[in-house]
């Protein structure tokens, strides 16, 4: 004869998890405002422009320093005079490039991350015209033109990192301005390529704010294994 199970290993087996236990498997979303990663990036940038003018002033310390005993030449000071503000720059948008290659790439990789594998890269270009786009924007690409050998161009009428800027020195500043904010997301979008098995160069302009157009070309006409 077989012993029926006791009232309270019934009742044991039929209560709900402890909360500490559901939350492992089902963690909490965590919310922040759009426009935060905006202005992180305009923090970014100013503090890259301050770190590259401290690593200049420091640099050229140095340099006088040798100079002045003898180990260096004079001609070292006369052949980077002039010329700083124009490094800075470069130094500024390079360093924003590669830090945009970083996030793009572990970003591409976290929302793809259940999805099969892609196999045309079309889709990889859609995908992220799509589901990246929203997660670091909260927008999709407006518009997305391809043909079909390597070269995929897309549009977006009011992109978010330039849409802020407006100063009163002009069309043709704000222009200027605009492409150093452009170099993040120009990183991001290549990284996220990348990652994807898409390698790519990426470029960026803007005939006028806040429209943009990124530029991508690629050598790589499949994706096989």
């Amino acid at each position: 004869m077989t012993s029926r199970p006791s009232q309270s290993s019934i009742t044991s087996s039929t209560q709900p998890l402890p909360p500490s236990l559901i939350s492992l498997s089902v963690p909490s979303s965590r919310q922040i405002a759009s426009t935060s990663t905006h202005h992180l990036l305009i923090q970014a940038v100013h503090t890259l422009r301050e770190s590259s003018k401290v690593a200049r002033e420091r640099k050229d310390k140095k340099e006088k320093e040798m100079v002045k005993e003898g180990l260096l030449p004079p001609e070292v000071l006369l052949s980077t005079a002039g010329k700083e503000g124009a490094g800075d720059e470069e130094g500024v948008r390079r360093r924003l490039d590669e830090m945009g290659f970083r996030v793009g790439g572990d970003l591409a990789e976290r929302l793809s991350f259940s999805r099969p594998r892609f196999v045309d890269p079309l889709d990889v270009v859609k995908f992220i015209c799509k589901d990246v786009w929203m997660a670091a924007f909260d927008k999709q690409v407006d518009n997305l033109r391809t043909n079909h050998r390597g070269v995929f161009v897309l549009q977006d009428a009011l992109f978010p990192p330039i849409s802020h800027i407006s100063t009163h020195l002009g069309h043709s500043t704000d222009l200027k301005l605009a492409q150093i904010h452009l170099a993040f997301p120009q990183g991001l979008l290549r990284g996220a390529l990348a990652r994807l098995g898409l390698p790519a160069t990426v470029s960026a302009e803007s005939s006028g704010l806040p429209q943009v157009t990124f530029q991508v070309k690629t050598t790589k006409l499949t994706l096989g294994p």
